[in-house]
């Protein structure tokens, strides 16, 4: 039986998702590693150091309990949801309750991505910078949403004018996404930014949405603000962290979502018809995570720092002008004119096998600009430098 191919074309939604930056880096490293080339891939923001020994100890310990292999609740553990509330509690002074404002996630992309599908009718806005982490738009995207970019710019330090926003947008717009420390740019924002944000989503009725993924990996004595310590966030916001970058549990799949119970409830709602909570195992893994001393923190923040001194003066001896991320595991610099980020990072690959992110594969205001994930031991990253000086790849003076 022959199947009509009408019935193979793909729904329309999915044909105004742009391509992934993954995908094309993908097939940019098999080119190069056809002809030869050992690749460095510092364009995937995966974190290359293990997870805490305590935490793969449990982790065994946990998964030899029968009760784990059960289904697991929706709503997470117990034992898990007071973790996080105690872990947001000692970390930023804020009171949550576990039963109505916590809500653990199968990674906290998952949740990104769901909350559109709580609360976006097709035509209504969401607000979102532009570059960003592609899920704060393509969740937009799939639920039927219309989408309103604010751009990032350098000469405002990479942080949004909502003044930008259009009032034709603003009047159809029903969530504001934000993220900083900033993933691509690495930027920061004061605390009278998010003062700003909350009293702008306020005045227009916006539920907010704060992605705090790379609050612990702050350096120079430099301190993330979390969205949720500012007053009068709770009453429309809500905050995303995630497992992976502070515990190195990107490949566990486990986040949770904070803040205004009526907005996790919608999440909770969505999660309940498309899957179930994180495996039982995990949760208590995780919950060993959260209980670890801030040395580990600490730790970890010195190494990253240690990475991002390596990487900015090894490009700043190639002509590069940075001024060193005080957040993130990332570094966001200029592409060399007259090159597209996308030509940059494909000459750089092909001549180089060193791996970067183009800024274009967060969303068209990040052309001009390409991101170096700092997911390697220093030695590789003095490696990597190398290998540009070789090639003779430079910024113009």
């Amino acid at each position: 039986m022959t199947l009509m191919t009408e019935h193979l074309t793909e729904a329309h939604r999915l044909t105004l998702l742009p391509p992934y930056a993954t995908a094309q880096l993908e097939v940019l490293r098999s080119a190069a590693e056809a002809n030869g080339l050992t690749c460095i891939d510092l364009g995937i923001g995966s974190p290359d150091q293990p997870t805490p020994k305590a935490v793969i100890e449990r982790m065994i310990e946990a998964i030899q309990d029968p009760s784990n292999h059960r289904y697991p609740a929706f709503r997470g553990k117990p034992a898990f949801r007071r973790a996080i509330a105690e872990w947001y509690r000692r970390h930023y002074n804020v009171e949550l309750d576990p039963d109505k404002e916590v809500l653990p996630l199968i990674g906290s992309k998952e949740g990104l991505a769901k909350l559109a599908l709580a609360f976006v009718n097709p035509g209504d806005v969401v607000i979102v910078p532009d570059p960003s982490y592609p899920v704060h738009q393509r969740g937009t995207i799939l639920a039927g949403g219309e989408l309103c970019l604010v751009p990032l710019r350098a000469e405002r330090e990479f942080l949004p004018d909502w003044a930008e926003v259009p009032a034709t947008m603003l009047a159809k717009a029903r969530l504001l996404f934000y993220n900083f420390p900033n993933n691509p740019t690495a930027a920061v924002a004061p605390r009278t930014f998010h003062e700003e944000t909350v009293e702008f989503a306020r005045k227009n009725d916006l539920i907010l949405v704060h992605d705090l993924a790379y609050a612990e990996l702050a350096f120079d004595g430099y301190r993330p603000t979390s969205l949720l310590e500012i007053p009068g966030a709770k009453d429309r916001g809500v905050e995303f962290h995630t497992m992976s970058k502070t515990y190195n549990m990107a490949g566990w799949r486990c986040g949770f979502a904070v803040g205004n119970a009526r907005v996790l409830e919608q999440l909770y709602r969505v999660k309940t018809n498309m899957d179930y909570g994180i495996f039982g195992a995990i949760q208590d893994a995780a919950i060993s995570a959260l209980s670890l001393p801030q040395s580990h923190i600490e730790q970890l923040i010195a190494k990253y720092q240690r990475r991002r001194d390596v990487m900015v003066a090894g490009l700043e001896s190639l002509g590069w002008k940075l001024e060193r991320p005080k957040a993130t595991m990332y570094v966001w610099a200029p592409v060399p004119p007259p090159l597209t980020s996308y030509d940059f990072v494909a000459d750089v690959i092909n001549r180089t096998g060193v791996i970067f992110t183009p800024g274009s594969g967060f969303g068209a205001a990040g052309e001009g600009f390409f991101r170096v994930s700092l997911v390697a031991e220093e030695h590789i990253l003095k490696e990597a430098i190398a290998r540009l000086h070789q090639a003779k790849i430079r910024y113009p003076a």
